[in-house]
């Protein structure tokens, strides 16, 4: 098989054979990769051009619908990728981590873009800033799509989660991409990246692919482009260095293979849940993926004194562990990727064997697969008598199933232990004590970009030490790379660019398309909650009747809630009060205002859907007035489940004022507004 890359449009195969790709479990050929004669300049300004305006059209909310229709139509073709991940030496537990795990990420980016996102082309961020005194003079931050492109540069471990987690946040962020997977195995990835292409849904020029090297790729890139990059640090730091993307000073985030750990807490004892949890973990990340994962353990940190129930522990389990042909149900673990991965992780072991000792060792016997043209390895477990004198193992990686113990005698030398790996990617704490977690944790968080703390609690639910969450980052500081992938909506704002607004209040309502105080208001008399979801327009304003609140009202809602507050009924007590008299109650002050701008007949506004950002700014006592002005901030249609109603979320601006016309109250509710459609579709 000869492997394509997609340009420009169409695809592209390579008149040179290239470099031929082994199955990792025989050895047998299986892909041709070459992408000579491929003109990536034109494939960056095909991006910029094509890709980059097709994606900007839509929404957030529409890219997000592309992408969730994507996810479905791969994961109805998933058993062909499971077939070539086989050949790549993964067990189908294995490629069930790449394969649905990478489809998952479009899944949860979609949910997460439709649920948090507006359906806008743009961002509008944090609260507005007020720069002048009288409020005339307002700024914000808002972000909107790079107009470049995304070069994706990916690792030969996960050739589909590797490129679905990148491309989900950029896609819906609307920044088109240019892929290009390790040689290695490239073939997985263009199986499916056909498979997307074939269904038709992104529009056209939103990715491309590279099946072989890149050329003088990074030398077109420019401002509005960006790079990311997953692989080693020496390479990474090689490319991010590349004089034009030094010159146009284009973002590169890099995401480093790392010496990641996983503490056992001292309190934790051979028997507890813990000890096995920890066991468990550390095997685990040995063996899944064959210990080729950016994020495994390769340092297990112990007390001292339970350094031989560890080890013994990991013999038990490991032993357990059948390698062998991967794609056969009764083996556990598969080969490396190649012959040559092989042999350079039996080379790091032997630097580690300069301060460290092997342990355990498993001689290899394989239920199928060639032990000498598959890259079959026994896992590999070492032991580092002085820690903390020793360089190699907080300095050398071998990237495949091996891991060091290193033995610590307090938690302060835990600590400079997990920190000795000069920043990672993932590190694990495991205990029950809560004062010591909160001590491991704090100690090392400033060199892990994320740690899991991982105790009988969680034990059937959480989701691992190595897994990757779209959530929750993916990346850490030092010699992870320092840099920064997923996330939930962090991971989209990496592909777009912040620009503070400054303008007076309408202006920036108009901009924004969001309504902001001292912003123009518009009213046509009728009421807003008489009107459709399509009827409202941002600055739709509604100013209500007075009331005057008694000491009834006071008493009354007291008595409902159960609220006896001093400050509120208690009248010798109120005096000596941050007030000085009695005053309503704050709940009782949303309620009032309900009150006085609700329509209660039935109408399109179905429901309240929440209550945000609420803030008591001047107390309200007995005999003081109160209005209410209700104005609409902004709207964010909903998709509708099967059955469900058309329906969409308005947020509403609501200010209290008092009888001297200074604000009691500043708060956002929303409501969920039937949409005009579904009145048409019963008529």
């Amino acid at each position: 098989m000869k492997l394509s890359s997609y340009a420009v449009g169409g695809w592209y195969q390579a008149s040179e054979d290239g470099t031929l790709v082994n199955d990792a479990a025989y050895g047998q050929p299986v892909a041709l990769v070459s992408s000579a004669g491929l003109d990536f300049g034109a494939m960056v300004r095909y991006a910029r051009e094509v890709g980059g305006p097709n994606l900007r059209r839509y929404t957030f909310h529409e890219r997000a619908a592309m992408l969730r229709a994507l996810a479905q139509y791969l994961m109805e073709r998933k058993e062909s990728f499971y077939e070539l991940s086989f050949k790549t030496g993964a067990t189908r537990r294995d490629g069930w981590v790449d394969i649905e795990g990478g489809i998952g990420t479009f899944f949860s980016y979609s949910s997460l873009a439709r649920r948090e996102l507006p359906n806008e082309k743009f961002l509008v961020e944090d609260d507005v800033q007020q720069i002048s005194k009288a409020g005339t003079f307002l700024g914000r931050h808002i972000l909107v799509p790079r107009e470049g492109v995304a070069v994706h540069i990916n690792a030969f471990n996960f050739p589909v989660w590797g490129m679905l987690e990148k491309l989900a946040p950029g896609l819906i962020a609307g920044v088109p991409a240019i892929v290009k997977p390790a040689t290695q195995t490239a073939y997985l990835t263009e199986a499916v990246f056909r498979a997307m292409i074939e269904s038709g849904i992104l529009p056209e020029g939103a990715i491309q692919l590279i099946c072989g090297g890149t050329g003088d790729l990074l030398d077109h890139l420019s401002e509005q482009d960006l790079v990311t990059f997953t692989g080693s640090a020496s390479t990474g730091r090689k490319l991010k260095t590349h004089p034009n993307l030094v010159a146009h000073s284009v973002p590169f985030n890099l995401e480093a293979d790392s010496l990641n750990c996983s503490v056992l807490g001292a309190s934790v004892e051979p028997g507890d849940p813990e000890f096995d949890l920890f066991v468990r973990e550390v095997a685990n990340e040995m063996t899944v993926k064959a210990g080729q994962k950016c994020t495994a353990i390769r340092r297990a940190i112990v007390p001292a004194d339970k350094v031989e129930a560890v080890i013994e522990a990991l013999r038990q389990r490991l032993a357990k562990t059948t390698i062998g042909d991967p794609s056969r149900e009764d083996v556990r673990m598969g080969p490396l990727v190649s012959t040559g991965q092989r042999e350079e992780v039996k080379e790091r072991v032997g630097e580690l064997r300069r301060s460290c000792e092997v342990v355990l060792e498993a001689p290899l016997e394989l239920l199928g697969g060639d032990p000498e043209k598959g890259g079959f390895l026994s896992p590999r477990l070492l032991y580092c008598d002085r820690p903390l004198e020793a360089a190699e193992p907080h300095d050398v990686e071998a990237f495949g199933p091996v891991a060091t113990l290193l033995p610590y005698r307090d938690l302060d030398e835990a600590i400079q232990l997990a920190k000795m790996g000069r920043g990672s990617l993932a590190g694990s704490i495991v205990t029950h004590d809560r004062d010591e977690a909160r001590t491991l944790f704090f100690g090392c968080a400033s060199s892990h970009g994320r740690l899991l703390i991982l105790n009988r609690e969680n034990a059937k639910e959480n989701t691992g030490h190595g897994s990757p969450l779209p959530q929750l980052i993916h990346g850490g500081p030092g010699r992870a790379g320092a840099g920064e992938e997923m996330g939930g909506v962090r991971g989209i704002k990496h592909f777009m660019q912040r620009s503070a607004v400054q303008a007076d209040p309408t202006t920036l309502s108009f901009i924004s398309r969001e309504y902001v105080r001292g912003a123009e208001t518009k009213s046509d008399g009728v009421h807003p909650f008489r009107k459709y979801f399509e009827d409202l327009q941002v600055g739709e304003s509604f100013l209500t009747h007075r009331r005057t609140v008694t000491e009834a009202d006071i008493v009354n809602f007291a008595n409902v809630s159960g609220d006896y507050f001093y400050a509120h009924v208690d009248e010798l007590g109120a005096k000596d009060s941050i007030f000085g008299k009695r005053v309503a109650h704050g709940y009782f002050l949303i309620s009032a205002a309900a009150g006085l701008f609700v329509s209660p007949a039935p109408g399109p506004v179905l429901a309240n859907y929440g209550l945000e950002k609420l803030r008591f700014i001047e107390p309200v006592g007995i005999g003081d007035t109160i209005q209410a002005r209700l104005t609409v901030k902004n709207k964010t249609k909903k998709d509708p489940k099967p059955g469900e109603r058309l329906t969409g979320v308005v947020t509403w601006a609501v200010e209290i004022t008092n009888q001297e016309g200074k604000t009691v109250a500043l708060y956002d509710i929303l409501t969920l507004v039937e949409r005009r459609g579904e009145a048409q579709a019963q008529a």
